[in-house]
């Protein structure tokens, strides 16, 4: 299934700034064990920005409705929903039932501006309202899958029946076993003709919560602070707010994204969503991550999912789903970068990691030296030792060759090393051969495989003994920014470069081919800085 936006009857409001908002609420669940926490969190709540809190009073201790709800809903600093979530729907309550649905009623009365219930027992909590139920207070009808996601006609039939029940507000909660399963979510959200919160939970549902505000969501929930959470794959308030500009978001964002697996290491969402942000790009960048790329292009293939970043494992599948690839890129035989073009949504593919990385070593190999770029490259006649024949490897040992460097590739698998090799005039070696390679002194060496990124830092892929032997090491791991490897070469006494300065040059090239103007350099190198 294809999935295709469409335009959305979206309301938009001045923020302090003058600019434009989206009607998106940002709810901030509210969970602690007493009631004098929680006033303290919702405090913190509005603070951070968030519009809404949601009172989880299956989270506290000794619960003493009446006198509880009382003091947290006329306490509130901002309007309140109110959460008595059964252990049946994934939360805390397994006490009687129907005390709890008079807990709600309660908070009701008490003028909770929202209460949750679930479709399983809406039937029954309507049927025992009175009839002269306050007015003011709107009742969510929800739906919890911890499971999987339905298909578009299942979950179009769930609104029926939850609409049915008689909500204000419809809410389904699904889980992403795929990243193309938040598709289907927004396939229903977008043509929701009641406001609707349509949220997909775990690590690969992160777009549906920050992508709601394009597709028109009544809310998606943030939380105070990282791993706090009521659900799976839940981004905190100031990532909302401050890493993704979700009041910015509007039917017409474009969407971006870094294509790889895993993925949450990744720092491009910060460079380029502060560089939109700064230059008033109406675009938002994500995380994205992948299992299967080509299910993923086929899925999003509207001219609103615009580009995209590759990385690791995925730069030689990407390529393989363009329809016109670039002949460096093609050479390489992987893409770092893909574009839609907009006059008719065809995919561009494009290498621009040997760019990057290349850059970078001659100028640490120059800074060593003394030489000037006019007298050619420090590279030309160097051994230029590459770990990996992957996406990024394959990139670096042409770029290498077109600099007029000796290329040596290494590999665990023998075979793939030899097919670069030979591509690139050099020779291969398996990667148990590294340590005691050294036919001369003075090489320089690039690892371009994940050895030693986080969370694995303990690891390298060449003993301290071997890096002797070399007078500059580049790794192309970022996180951290200091590896094993760079750390032990250092004290080897090499010249390190930093996979860093790889990455803020991609990002230059990146920014301007995403967007069509010039890319805040400054800003990049500062927000790279800060993140590192």
């Amino acid at each position: 299934m294809a999935f295709e936006s469409s335009t959305l009857p979206i309301t938009d409001f001045q923020i302090g700034d003058g600019a434009q908002r989206n009607s998106t609420l940002i709810c901030v669940p509210i969970m602690a064990e007493s009631v004098e926490e929680m006033l303290v969190k919702m405090r913190k709540a509005k603070e951070l920005g968030g519009d809404l809190v949601e009172i989880r009073v299956d989270f506290l201790k000794n619960f003493i409705p009446k006198q509880d709800l009382d003091i947290l809903i006329k306490q509130a600093p901002l309007p309140t929903l109110v959460t008595f979530r059964p252990r049946w729907e994934g939360g805390r309550y397994d006490g009687d039932e129907s005390k709890r649905q008079e807990a709600l009623r309660l908070a009701m009365e008490l003028g909770a501006d929202y209460i949750d219930i679930e479709l399983k027992v809406a039937h029954d909590f309507f049927s025992s309202l009175p009839r002269d139920r306050p007015e003011n207070v709107k009742i969510i009808v929800s739906s919890h899958n911890y499971e999987s996601t339905p298909s578009v006609e299942e979950l179009g039939d769930l609104v029926a029946r939850i609409q049915a029940t008689g909500a204000d507000i419809v809410k389904i909660a699904t889980t992403a076993l795929d990243i193309i399963d938040n598709a289907r979510l927004f396939q229903v959200l977008v043509h929701s003709q009641v406001p609707m919160i349509g949220l997909v939970m775990g690590e690969r549902g992160l777009m549906s919560r920050i992508l709601a505000a394009k597709f028109g969501g009544f809310l998606t929930f943030g939380t105070l602070e990282e791993g706090v959470i009521s659900a799976p794959g839940q981004p905190t308030v100031k990532e909302l707010l401050d890493l993704y500009n979700m009041r910015h978001i509007g039917p017409d964002t474009k969407v971006h994204g870094v294509i790889g697996n895993p993925i949450d290491h990744s720092k491009s969402p910060h460079l380029y969503n502060a560089a939109f942000k700064s230059t008033g790009f109406n675009g938002i960048y994500l995380p994205l991550l992948v299992d299967n790329v080509s299910n993923f292009i086929t899925t999003y293939s509207s001219p609103d999912f615009a580009g995209y970043s590759y990385t690791i494992p995925h730069k030689e599948a990407g390529l393989k789903c363009c329809d016109e690839v670039d002949p460096i890129a093609e050479s390489i035989g992987a893409i770092s970068c893909m574009i839609r073009r907009p006059t008719d949504g065809k995919l561009f593919g494009y290498n621009i990691d040997y760019l990057g990385a290349i850059a970078a070593i001659e100028e640490g190999l120059r800074a060593t030296s003394g030489a000037t770029p006019a007298s050619g490259s420090p590279l030309a006649g160097q051994i230029f030792v590459v770990i990996g024949a992957g996406g990024a490897g394959k990139a670096i040992a042409y770029g290498g060759y077109e600099k007029g460097a000796r290329v040596v590739v290494a590999n665990c698998t023998y075979d793939k090393a030899k097919e670069l090799a030979s591509k690139v005039g050099g020779q291969a070696i398996t990667l148990s051969e590294l340590n005691e390679f050294h036919p001369e002194e003075g090489m320089i060496l690039v690892n371009t495989t994940s050895v030693g990124m986080k969370p694995k830092i303990d690891e390298t892929p060449v003993s301290k003994e071997a890096l002797k032997h070399y007078s500059l090491v580049f790794d192309a791991v970022c996180t951290p920014k200091l590896t094993r490897l760079l750390r032990e070469a250092q004290e080897s006494g090499a010249t390190i470069v930093y996979g860093a300065e790889m990455f803020i040059n991609q990002a230059f090239v990146q920014f301007e081919m995403f967007t069509g103007l010039p890319a805040p350099k400054r800003l990049i190198r500062d927000v790279l800085a800060r993140n590192t």
